[in-house]
């Protein structure tokens, strides 16, 4: 069990920028790859970054590649996403999640353990 904590989610106008957070528990979280996916009402849920153990690999999803950061710090069992330039179509719930493999992967099926998601809403 790897529960996960996300914050940092809000109601903010297009173009600004939101850093969520996502605090675990346990002592293994250095070696887990960590993933943050999204879901809008009315859709799949869909990845968004991913991290592989050590913070060296990351992957985007094209929508977000360019505006987007996933990073980690595991001195404090923490993923951060830095999100800039937002936009509308951004909006939705976004899902912290853990895999037991210390290799980043975007598939959702791939990770085993998810944090209750934190709410995020650009206005244009």
């Amino acid at each position: 069990q790897v529960p996960l904590v996300e914050s940092g989610g809000g109601l903010v106008q297009a173009g600004g920028s939101l850093r969520l957070s996502c605090a675990a528990s346990g002592r293994t979280f250095s070696s887990y790859a960590m993933g943050w996916f999204r879901q809008a009402p009315g859709k799949d849920r869909e990845f968004v970054a991913t991290i592989n153990w050590s913070g060296g690999t990351v992957y985007y999803a094209d929508s977000v590649k360019g505006r987007f950061i996933i990073s980690r710090d595991n001195a404090k069992n923490t993923v951060y996403l830095q999100m800039n330039s937002l936009k509308p179509e951004d909006t939705a719930v976004y899902y912290c999640a853990a895999r037991s493999s210390s290799i980043a992967t975007t598939i959702v099926g791939h990770f085993g353990y998810w944090g209750q998601g934190t709410q995020v809403t650009v206005s244009s």
